[in-house]
């Protein structure tokens, strides 16, 4: 299954704990938890680029599956991370002791 594709974020767990772990205040944690973010993802094999648009923040990621990378938050502090893959729809990244599971379904990014 490839992730390339347009994505529009329908659901998200834990979100304001997560944001509050990666040091987001809670006034942005409050502006952005209904905003439905925009994922743009190109997959190449085991290399991923990924643009995300969220409001008027936009993140550009470029990583390969199982390699350290240099991944930018949404704090727009750049961080080392790894993103494993698990199956074939579901990416698992681990960074600032946090993990983030993006979860393809059909046309669907979770």
């Amino acid at each position: 299954m490839s992730f390339t594709g347009k994505y529009e974020l329908q659901s998200q767990e834990n979100f304001e704990a997560f944001m509050k772990a990666l040091g987001l205040p809670d006034d942005q944690i409050q502006k952005g938890k209904d905003i439905k973010s925009i994922s743009e993802i190109v997959q190449d094999g085991k290399k991923f680029k990924v643009t995300v648009t969220t409001g008027t923040k936009v993140l550009h990621n470029e990583f390969t599956i199982g390699e350290e990378c240099e991944m930018e938050m949404l704090t727009g502090e750049k961080v080392k991370a790894i993103v494993n893959m698990e199956g074939d729809n579901k990416l698992v990244a681990n960074l600032k002791g946090l993990k983030s599971v993006t979860e393809l379904h059909g046309d669907t990014i979770t």
